[in-house]
């Protein structure tokens, strides 16, 4: 199956592979995919976690694969025919999942992604971020970056980094960041006020602080407010490219430094990032590098 589809930048879409787990709809955004594979038989790999099936070899590399189906405490059974491996690739590490079928690709827009509410969904043990209906069909979308990082904590954001930086100062400028996942949102006010930064405004998605722009330009004081935007990329409602290009466009918020900082930089995002106009693209896995780029647009 070919997940190679360019999205014009900042149009607030994306491409969602749905596929199947123990007869049940969830989808993945297709910029994390690397490639789709039929499965193979797996070596176990001793002492590892038990979410992790084992580890196959292709074009020479050895790949982890994750049982999604214990993941999410379902039924787990294997049918070579119909089962699948998604390869994905975030956070700079491919990590392989084992589903029980592909159905397809669907192109949408953020907007008509729902975030799941508070009944489904804890900071601490969801695995979902959104939920679309296509058809009448409900699909859930879920969180690999917290079931990568369940299995293998240091995979993601690593406050540890800022233990190496010594002693820092104070900085009051102001900081607003878009961050859709609650834990992830925490770990980020918790370690930029660990490095220093104490003026901090947590948004839920783009459109959230989209708005918040909004009002400040209507107030007549944005400048004062904002120092610097920190967006994700991937988002209910509103992404962080179209959010950058919203900000990109308008003459009287064009100039506020706008760090992305997401799981999905790669190439191509880079190169949609760097056309947009960010001045900065950081992974999640390179908390102590985000800090030193917030320094130099903030403190320098």
């Amino acid at each position: 199956m070919d997940t190679n589809i360019l999205l014009e930048s900042g149009t607030n879409e994306l491409e969602i592979l749905e596929f199947m787990v123990s007869g049940n709809y969830y989808g993945i955004n297709v910029a994390k995919i690397r490639e789709i594979l039929v499965y193979n038989p797996l070596t176990p790999i001793p002492n590892a976690h038990p979410n992790v099936e084992g580890a196959f070899t292709t074009r020479g590399e050895t790949i982890s694969i994750v049982n999604l189906a214990r993941c999410l405490g379902m039924k787990e059974y294997t049918e070579p025919k119909k089962d699948m491996f998604l390869i994905t690739n975030f956070n700079e590490l491919n990590t392989g999942f084992h589903v029980h079928g592909v159905v397809g690709i669907h192109r949408v827009n953020w907007s008509s992604i729902i975030k799941p509410d508070s009944m489904v969904n804890s900071a601490s043990s969801s695995v979902a971020t959104g939920i679309v209906n296509f058809d009448g069909k409900l699909v859930i979308l879920l969180d690999f970056e917290k079931i990568v990082a369940d299995i293998a904590p240091e995979v993601g954001i690593k406050l540890s980094d800022l233990d190496k930086m010594g002693q820092r100062k104070t900085c009051a400028a102001p900081i607003i960041y878009a961050e859709d996942s609650q834990l992830l949102s925490t770990m980020i006010f918790d370690g930029l006020n660990k490095a220093g930064y104490t003026n901090l405004i947590p948004m839920n998605n783009g459109l959230e602080l989209w708005e918040l722009l909004q009002k400040y330009k209507e107030e007549g004081n944005v400048r004062d407010r904002v120092a610097c935007v920190v967006t994700d990329i991937e988002m209910p409602q509103m992404d962080g490219h179209r959010l950058l290009r919203l900000i990109r466009s308008d003459s009287e918020l064009k100039d506020i430094p706008v760090i992305i900082f997401s799981s999905l930089i790669n190439e191509e995002m880079e190169r949609k990032g760097e056309r947009l106009g960010a001045n900065a693209q950081l992974s999640k896995n390179e908390f102590g590098a985000f800090v030193e780029k917030l320094d130099e647009l903030l403190l320098e």
